[in-house]
């Protein structure tokens, strides 16, 4: 496997908590261990919640602000914002092989090699990727009528490089919970990357 090609962590999934994995592990991009480092991200989006949603109760958001307009701002912002950060658009992830640190994300057009996995596409039972299977279990705070899923995880690890973040990780779909989800896993991987030296990003105006 070469490594030229090789991120350092692909994200998928391009709602709520993907975006906010993303954002956050955008903005740590001066720091020393960060500098070098590949990311990328999945940003289907055709599947996500947010496409009927509206927002009175989100901290931070405009109320009465559209799910649907989120979802296309926030690839803009983050295009601008961090455009170091790889976007793949419209590309439906089928496959997962390989283990830590070496694994294959196929999709219905491409394949990529990435060292870390985040997965953020929500909890619908219809999750059928090839390799991840295994870790599928019920979820645990949806009524058993909706037939929600999660990926057994302990507090968002699935396995070495593999992390489960939102609504698939077995939390409740309130737009705040999804983002700091997506925010906790990237501060996770940054202290990754960090050799293990606990670490976040925050911006700041001084």
């Amino acid at each position: 496997m070469t490594t030229d090609n090789m991120f350092d962590v692909l994200i998928i999934g391009g709602g709520v908590s993907g975006m906010s994995c993303a954002l956050v592990l955008g903005s740590a991009k001066n720091k020393t261990f960060v500098t070098d480092k590949k990311i990328g991200i999945f940003t289907h989006q055709k599947n996500s919640s947010l496409q009927e949603a509206i927002f009175y109760n989100a901290y931070g958001i405009t109320p009465g602000k559209l799910g649907s307009e989120l979802l296309t701002e926030s690839t803009q912002d983050l295009a601008i914002t961090y455009p170091h950060i790889t976007q793949i658009p419209n590309e439906k992830v089928i496959k997962i092989e390989g283990s830590y640190p070496e694994f294959t994300v196929v999709t219905n057009k491409n394949s990529y090699q990435t060292r870390n996995i985040v997965i953020g596409i929500g909890s619908a039972n219809t999750f059928d990727i090839e390799g991840l299977m295994q870790f599928v279990e019920p979820h645990k705070k949806a009524l058993p009528e909706k037939q929600r899923i999660q990926l057994k995880n302990e507090d968002h690890k699935v396995a070495d490089g593999i992390y489960v973040i939102g609504t698939l990780a077995g939390w409740r779909s309130q737009l705040a919970i999804a983002a700091g989800s997506g925010a906790a896993v990237a501060t996770d991987i940054l202290t990754l990357w960090n050799n293990g030296v606990q670490t976040h990003a925050h911006d700041s105006i001084r």
